[in-house]
C-alpha cells in the first residue's frame, strides 16, 4: 500500500492533519517529515515494531544504532537523559530550537525502550513547527534518522515529491513541508566533561560556547 502524501505549512500546520499523523505513529507507522535541516525518517519511540521497520528501511543491523529523539522542548530531557549539568542545559537552551543534535548520556529508560546497548542518546528540538507539533500531540518524542540519497553527489534529497517517489512503498506518510536543506544538523557530544564538536552541519555552535 502506497504512503499518504500530506502537505503541511511549517508556519501553521493544520491540527487535524497532525492528529491523523499522530494516530498513524501510534499504530506503528513510519513517517518522513521536514525539519530545520534535512528530511527525517521517524517513528514513535514506544513502538518496537515500528523501530524494526525503520531499521529495515535504513539497513541497520544489531543493537548498536545511533538514533536521535525529537522532543518538543527540553522539559522531557530528564526522562531520557541522565543528569544534565547546568552548563550543558544552558548551552542547549541557547541553541534550541535549532539545527543542532546534542549527544547526552542516556537514562536507564532508553535501552529498555529501544532494546539497544547504547549509553548515549541524541536530542533534537528542530526549529520547525511540523515535527514539534507532532511530538507535542503524541506526548512523547519520536525517533529520528536522516534520509540519505544513494547518489554520493546528492547526499540528501531535498525535494519531498522525489522523497515520496523513493519511499512510498516503505513508509506510511510522507509530509511535504517544502524543500528541505541539504546540510544535516551540527552534532555536539555533551556526554563527557566538555562539549565536543562531532559533526559540523547547518548550525554554528561558536556564538553559544
Amino acid at each position: 500500500m502506497a504512503a499518504e502524501y500530506i502537505r503541511l505549512y511549517p508556519e501553521n500546520p493544520e491540527e487535524d492533519k497532525i492528529r491523523h499523523i499522530v494516530e498513524v505513529l501510534k499504530d506503528g507507522g513510519l513517517i518522513i517529515y521536514p525539519t530545520d535541516t534535512v528530511y527525517g525518517l521517524g517513528c514513535d519511540i514506544f513502538n518496537s515494531k515500528a523501530l524494526d521497520r525503520l531499521k529495515l528501511v535504513k539497513g541497520i543491523k544489531g543493537k548498536n544504532i545511533n538514533l536521535s529523539f525529537i522532543c518538543y522542548d527540553l522539559s522531557q530531557l530528564s526522562e531520557y537523559a541522565k543528569h544534565v549539568d547546568t552548563p550543558t542545559f544552558k548551552l542547549m537552551k541557547k541553541c534550541l530550537p535549532g539545527p543542532f543534535t546534542f549527544i547526552l548520556e542516556s537514562s536507564s529508560k532508553v535501552p529498555k525502550i529501544l532494546n539497544v546497548k547504547k549509553k548515549t542518546i541524541g536530542i533534537r528540538v528542530p526549529d520547525n513547527n511540523i515535527p514539534r507539533e507532532i511530538v507535542r500531540l503524541l506526548e512523547n518524542p519520536i525517533i529520528t534518522t536522516s534520509i540519505h540519497d544513494e547518489d554520493d553527489i546528492v547526499e540528501y534529497t531535498t525535494d519531498p515529491s522525489l522523497i515520496f517517489d523513493e519511499f512510498e512503498n516503505q513508509v506510511d506518510i510522507v509530509i511535504d513541508g517544502g524543500y528541505g536543506n541539504n546540510q544535516p544538523s551540527t552534532v555536539i557530544d555533551c556526554s563527557g566533561d566538555f562539549p565536543e564538536l562531532v559533526r559540523e552541519g547547518l548550525g554554528d555552535i561558536t556564538p553559544y560556547l
